[in-house]
């Protein structure tokens, strides 16, 4: 029997996206399931011009808490779960066909995608964003994600393997997007600080100011980012400006929680 695919994703206001995503396999997905965060835009009606199961639920902080609702909602033998930002090319679903045909003499639970990634006009080659290889074509019930951090990656029972075919990722259309989306990261990773028990120092904030050093010079001279140019040293350099923003909310939300828990000591 065929085995069949299905395509999973987490959505929330992607209308801008969703329609070139869903282009990309509807020619590969035997079905499609969308779990969306209540988007105020088109997203869900786009989605359902292409045949997607569509699951309406709240918009979730840590967005992978949704995919994977849409993974456990999945039907097929095969799951391949995508980010509205990103598109199959032609090469990679063939290759995820021939891959499943072949899946009967395999061992292999769970495939790496390489992604190329797109940033300033430019497609990443350096900075250590290629192959930027994420796990997302796994066998049902072989791989989940922990639902504990906006980064992180799969878990899987048993063997990984390599795709060779690319993910094309539009992350950040703009700069202003890229901005925008660093802003929510840094609030989430404050807030991570938080509900660990640390408590803000000078010494901490050294320690935020050599991370912030430390990724600078990873991406930029270890990954080689110089040879993407202007696009790389802006890509570093904001990685690295990451650690610094995000103890600057840590420290403002721990006084802040601090000043409501003496209030409340007072009354």
């Amino acid at each position: 029997m065929k085995s069949k695919i299905s395509v999973a994703l987490a959505t929330f206001n992607e209308e801008k996206n969703i329609g070139e995503c869903l282009e990309s396999v509807k020619d590969l997905a035997d079905e499609i399931v969308v779990v969306d965060g209540t988007s105020t835009d088109k997203t869900v009606e786009i989605a359902r011009k292409y045949g997607a199961k569509v699951i309406v639920t709240n918009n979730q902080p840590i967005f992978h808490i949704n995919k994977q609702k849409a993974i456990d909602k999945c039907r097929g033998d095969w799951i391949l779960q995508l980010d509205a930002d990103e598109r199959v090319t032609l090469e990679l679903a063939k290759e995820i066909k021939s891959t499943i045909e072949q899946s009967n003499n395999e061992t292999i639970n769970a495939y790496f995608i390489p992604r190329k990634n797109y940033f300033l006009g430019h497609w990443l080659r350096k900075t250590g964003q290629y192959p930027d290889g994420v796990i997302r074509f796994f066998k049902k019930g072989k791989a989940w994600l922990p639902c504990k951090s906006v980064h992180e990656q799969m878990e899987v029972e048993g063997k990984v393997g390599w795709l060779k075919g690319h993910l094309l990722h539009y992350p950040y259309p703009t700069f202003s997007e890229y901005l925008k989306k660093s802003n929510r990261y840094t609030t989430l990773t404050a807030q991570g600080m938080l509900e660990k028990g640390e408590q803000p120092s000078f010494w901490g904030y050294f320690w935020a100011l050599w991370q912030m050093a430390k990724t600078f010079l990873l991406l930029f001279i270890r990954h080689k980012g110089f040879m993407d140019g202007f696009p790389g040293f802006v890509f570093s350099l904001y990685s690295g400006l990451h650690h610094i923003s995000a103890y600057v909310k840590f420290w403002e939300l721990y006084y802040q929680k601090r000043k409501i828990d003496i209030k409340k000591d007072w009354e």
